[in-house]
């Protein structure tokens, strides 16, 4: 039976995933939302050392106290950092690693490091660079307002009894785990990976992917391998919220080996 390991955003938690988990679990999955220290029901446990070691042992911990031997770790946006990590600790009890709409993070770089090098200037860049300046306490970044979530969050898809949900839940977000790099060992680059890019108002798919392996860039040549497979949805950033049935399925098939592979023959 297969078991996946849900890890959402920023200043969400594992009720984000209600839907998709209970999907999952009519297609006879088993699925472990994961709420990581000081987000979502677990808020009040964060505190100003609250950093990326931290929520990499969160899913140390669930990972460890669950019951199969191997889990697919899925990683949305902000989570697929403390997925990498997780994967790092435990390599031997991950089946596959599923990024959706997330970034290809490296060891030894921050969220915010990555963003900095990686990320065109612009508003989104500025203002995701500003958020430790914006901290409460100098730990604590405010959770986006409704009218932020409108205007920041690539909402396309999302009701709006959803987006309601979405604000009146979301978490502030401890700085540290947007300025602590993230590290994870070379054994993490052998393990099988999917890509998931929601398309509607997203900056990567595949032709995306296809462009980068042709740069030659060793970066990007890793997904040119048959380890990696790739799956698009047409929805905004936040398809557990917007279009979840959509994603059980490419979830399931990912788990299952599926997803169009990009040829190293694409390189020029």
């Amino acid at each position: 039976m297969t078991a996946f390991v849900l890890v959402s955003g920023g200043h969400t938690g594992g009720w984000i995933w209600r839907e998709v988990a209970a999907g999952l679990r009519e297609a006879h999955a088993v699925a472990h939302p994961a709420t990581l220290t000081g987000l979502g029901e677990r808020r009040h446990l964060a505190g100003p050392g609250t950093d990326m070691d931290t929520h990499v042992e969160d899913l140390v911990q669930l990972i460890d106290h669950a019951d199969e031997p191997e889990v697919v770790l899925v990683g949305h946006c902000y989570g697929i950092y403390p997925v990498l990590g997780a994967a790092g600790e435990r390599p031997e009890r991950v089946a596959r690693i599923v990024y959706v709409d997330a970034p290809l993070p490296r060891d030894g770089l921050s969220m915010l490091d990555q963003v900095r090098e990686q990320m065109p200037q612009g508003p989104v860049r500025d203002r995701m660079l500003s958020q430790p300046a914006r901290a409460k306490d100098g730990w604590r970044v405010p959770a986006p307002t409704l009218e932020e979530w409108r205007e920041w969050g690539n909402l396309a898809g999302v009701s709006e009894d959803a987006l309601a949900r979405l604000a009146r839940l979301a978490a502030p977000q401890p700085a540290g785990t947007l300025t602590q790099p993230v590290r994870f060992p070379d054994v993490v680059h052998e393990l099988p990976m999917t890509g998931v890019f929601c398309t509607v108002g997203g900056t990567m798919d595949i032709a995306g992917v296809e462009a980068l392996v042709a740069t030659g860039n060793p970066l990007f040549g890793q997904l040119a391998e048959p380890r990696w497979g790739f799956f698009e949805l047409p929805t905004g950033h936040w398809p557990m919220l917007s279009a979840p049935d959509d994603l059980v399925k490419v979830l399931l098939r990912a788990a299952a080996g599926e997803g169009r592979r990009v040829s190293p023959r694409s390189r020029t």
